[in-house]
Formats: structure tokens, C-alpha cells, sequence
């Protein structure tokens, strides 16, 4: 059966969970304890929340997990009503075979201030027989008395070694063929996003090699060695081949300009210059970025931005 690997290859068990090596350990004595406090998973997208969520009820409830599990994405429901009725009432409720049920909130941060301030008293009163998971992006969007009564885990995004080692189990479930380039790129990409990953892997699948180069097809990503050519062309001062190859460029690959300043800003630390130029380079992509979001022309900020690798160029000589 066709399924999505990002749920196909979704950990089940705390071994299976990567990157996130720590929290783990600490998550995995509170369910062997048979016990566990109020939890708030914060970090960014694609780096195991989820899954880790998962992992705890499979372990905790083993077979009878579903029927002491709620799931709820507050994005999609993020008013009061949600927290006073669908929360309350799955809270209130004992387990008929274990000590407490679990309600996990993903992306708890998009929760209205009303419904935290709910979700605050919930998560009083029914303490005897329910346990929060909370998942956020950025724990600073909770309230500090939903923070100040969980145990607050920051998730990091996957170092290289752990998304490599998920790559490599994908690839050979899959019968795929896939080198070190191939992972390193998707690995680039993906910025750390396991879920963001895996989707990238999947849509690559329809050949049994992944390249490189069919990898930034897909996601229409500038390849690093083709920003950094136009780059070095234009500190050695060639302004109108280095404008005509980024032009050709961001028409070939249908990359926004916005995708572009941030292509050049990933290779500038690479380029063979003084940090001082560096830095200021690196100053004016920020200028850049903002002006694009601002919304100026995307041709000429990219000049203007190319334009400043030039003049930079001919400072350092």
C-alpha cells in the first residue's frame, strides 16, 4: 500500500526517536515510574514532539492507548469553547484501566489567551486523572502559569549524524540508492527538519537513484555551487556576468527573490574574503530581506545586493 513516510516511518518506540537523546532518557524514567508531571515539548517543526508524544501512550497504555489518548491541534480550534468542552470533557472522565489519561495539544502556542487562561484551571482541577502534553514552537507564546506547572523540554534541531542515520534506514527499506552528497543536500534543504526530509526523500522516490541534482530540482533550491559562482564573480568585480547568471538563475530554478538573498546568505561565510567584508555582506542580505518583505522589486534589490558584493570586492583589493 502507497503511504506517506513521514507517518509510515513515524518512530513508535523511544529507541526509535533521534536526535533528542536527553529528553528521551528523562521522558522514558517518568513512564517506567508508571507516573509523569505535566509536559510542554517547545522547539522548532520536524524535530520529534510528535513522536515523542506518541512513543509515551503507546508505552504507557500499550494496546489500550487510543481509548486513553486525545489529540488536538489548537491551530485548527483555538478559541475557549474548545478547552471548555472537548478538553473538560475528556479531562473529567477517569480511565477505566489505568491511573490517568492523556491529552496532548500540539502547536498550544496558537492557543488565544482566554482559552490558556482555561486551559490553566483544567489543568488544576483534574490533575488526579489527566496529564497535559503541551507542544509549542515557541514556549514564550504560553502563558507563564501553563509554563510554571509542566516540565518544559526544548527540542533541538537534528545534528547531521542523527538525520543520516534516519536517511539511511529510509533508503534501505525503500531499496533506494542514495550517496553522502545526496544526504548531505537533503540534509541542507531541510534545515534539520526531519518531516520536512523525509517528504523531500519521498518525492525523489520515482527513481531508484537519488542524486543531488534531482534533489534541488525538486524542492527548486539554488544549488550552493551555483549561488557561490555568481558570488565570486562578482567580488572579481564582473558585475554584468554575475547579474546575468543570478537573473538566469532565478528563472531557470522559479526561485523568489526572498529564496535567493537566503541561498546567498548560507554561502557568504564560504567565500574566499575578509571577515570584515563578510560581515558587511552579511549586513546587507538582512537590508535585502527586509526591503523584499517591505515589498520592493525583486530584480533590482538582487542588483543592488550583487552590486555591493562588487563594490566590496574592489575595497579588498
Amino acid at each position: 500500500m502507497s503511504e506517506i513516510w513521514t507517518e509510515k516511518y513515524r518512530p513508535k518506540e523511544f529507541s526509535e526517536v533521534k536526535g533528542q537523546d536527553e529528553i528521551v532518557s528523562k521522558v522514558k524514567s517518568f513512564v517506567e515510574k508508571g507516573n509523569m508531571p505535566h509536559l510542554m515539548f517547545a522547539g522548532p517543526a520536524g524535530t520529534g514532539k510528535s513522536s515523542l508524544s506518541l512513543a509515551i501512550v503507546r508505552q504507557l497504555y500499550k494496546e489500550k492507548w487510543r481509548e486513553n489518548y486525545l489529540e488536538l491541534n489548537a491551530s485548527d480550534e483555538r478559541g475557549i469553547d474548545v478547552v471548555r468542552q472537548k478538553v473538560k470533557d475528556f479531562a473529567r472522565t477517569k480511565s477505566m484501566s489505568e491511573n490517568f489519561k492523556i491529552i496532548f495539544l500540539d502547536e498550544a502556542d496558537a492557543l488565544t489567551r482566554e482559552a490558556q487562561q482555561a486551559l490553566r484551571r483544567t489543568m488544576e482541577n483534574f490533575t488526579k486523572t489527566c496529564r497535559f502534553i503541551l507542544s509549542c514552537n515557541y514556549s514564550s507564546k504560553v502563558i507563564e502559569p501553563i509554563q510554571s506547572r509542566c516540565v518544559v523540554f526544548r527540542f533541538q534541531r537534528l545534528d547531521k549524524k542523527a538525520a543520516f542515520e534516519i536517511l539511511r534506514h529510509i533508503v534501505e527499506k525503500e531499496s533506494l540508492q542514495a550517496d553522502e552528497k545526496s544526504l548531505e543536500a537533503l540534509y541542507n534543504v531541510s534545515e534539520g527538519d526531519c518531516r520536512r526530509m523525509i517528504n523531500i526523500l519521498q518525492a525523489c522516490s520515482n527513481a531508484t537513484e537519488i542524486t543531488e541534482d534531482r534533489i534541488y530540482s525538486v524542492v527548486k533550491s539554488a544549488q550552493p555551487s551555483e549561488v557561490r559562482s555568481v558570488l565570486n564573480l562578482a567580488l572579481s568585480g564582473n558585475f554584468i556576468q554575475s547579474r546575468e547568471k543570478l537573473l538566469d538563475l532565478m528563472l531557470q530554478q522559479s526561485l523568489s527573490g526572498l529564496d535567493l538573498v537566503k541561498a546567498i546568505q548560507k554561502e557568504i561565510p564560504n567565500l574566499e574574503a575578509e571577515e570584515k567584508i563578510k560581515l558587511k555582506l552579511i549586513e546587507k542580505c538582512g537590508e535585502m530581506e527586509f526591503r523584499l518583505v517591505e515589498g520592493s522589486d525583486e530584480f533590482i534589490q538582487l542588483e543592488a545586493l550583487l552590486a555591493s558584493f562588487v563594490l566590496a570586492g574592489l575595497k579588498g583589493k
